[in-house]
């Protein structure tokens, strides 16, 4: 998974149900439906750090969410990173700002939002064309250990 150079925060709409292995369920509502992902979160420096390095392979279903409080400009790159990833930024208001697709693996070329997002949500390379996810679509998720409730 890709590092974070810099970070971000989180937005959500309906709390998903509280799953017991940890994961936390997200949606994106496309034009064309509702999108399910389970994503593990990064919450920690260290987890952000680490994200989704030295996988082999992500789940169609599958991502990682870098939830960041207050909204930052984002930056990540794809140091140990093996498989290719797509990148969303998503703006405070839950709406996304912008989709790097098909990140190259192990690329120390910075990936940015290009404004101050409150989330990065990271899933597998080509899955966001595939499932018809796009720039102003709304992501929508609820982690139960945010400080802030989200």
């Amino acid at each position: 998974m890709a590092t974070p150079l810099a970070g971000c925060a989180a937005a959500a709409d309906a709390p998903p149900a509280v799953r017991t292995d940890g994961l936390v369920e997200l949606s994106v509502a496309t034009a064309s439906g509702q999108r399910r992902f389970l994503v593990e979160m990064a919450r920690t420096p260290s987890e952000q750090a680490r994200g989704l390095m030295f996988r082999t392979e992500l789940a169609a279903d599958r991502g990682m969410l870098f939830p960041y409080d207050p909204p930052q400009p984002a930056s990540f790159w794809m140091k140990n990173t093996l498989i290719p990833l797509d990148m969303i930024f998503v703006r405070p208001d839950g709406t996304i700002a912008r989709i790097a697709e098909n990140t190259v693996p192990e690329s120390l070329e910075p990936v940015s939002s290009g404004e101050p997002v409150s989330a990065v949500f990271e899933i597998a390379g080509g899955n966001a064309a595939a499932q018809g996810i796009a720039v102003g679509d709304k992501v929508i998720w609820h982690d139960p250990q945010a400080r802030t409730g989200r």
